[in-house]
């Protein structure tokens, strides 16, 4: 047997047994979304399926921090606001120092 026969013959082993893996790991996922996706019986015989309850949990998320983006928006330009004062600030209590450290001769 060749050097070539024999490398195709493991590359096609390698991926036989890549697609083995996937076909297993595929239906053992399905297995499981199944189980999520299940259905409990509540009152009076209706059912309930556990991912439409996820789905309105999340949408029920969605619609109340959905006022939050204008809101951080406005906090965000009012923060600006306070940075730019303390800013200022900071440079004024740094010309009364030096101001007052040439008044009083540099003497503490």
């Amino acid at each position: 047997m060749s050097t070539m026969t024999l490398l195709t013959l493991i590359s096609v082993i390698g991926a036989a047994a890549l697609f083995i893996a996937l076909a297993i790991f595929l239906t053992l996922i399905v297995r499981e979304l199944e189980a999520i996706g299940g259905s409990e019986i509540k009152n009076y015989g209706t059912r309930a399926s556990f991912l439409s309850r996820i789905r309105l949990g999340v949408r029920a998320i969605e619609v109340q921090t959905g006022g939050l983006a204008p809101a951080v928006t406005q906090l965000n330009g009012g923060l600006t606001a306070v940075r730019d004062g303390l800013g200022v600030i900071d440079s004024n209590l740094g010309k009364l120092i030096t101001a007052v450290t040439q008044q009083t001769g540099g003497a503490r």
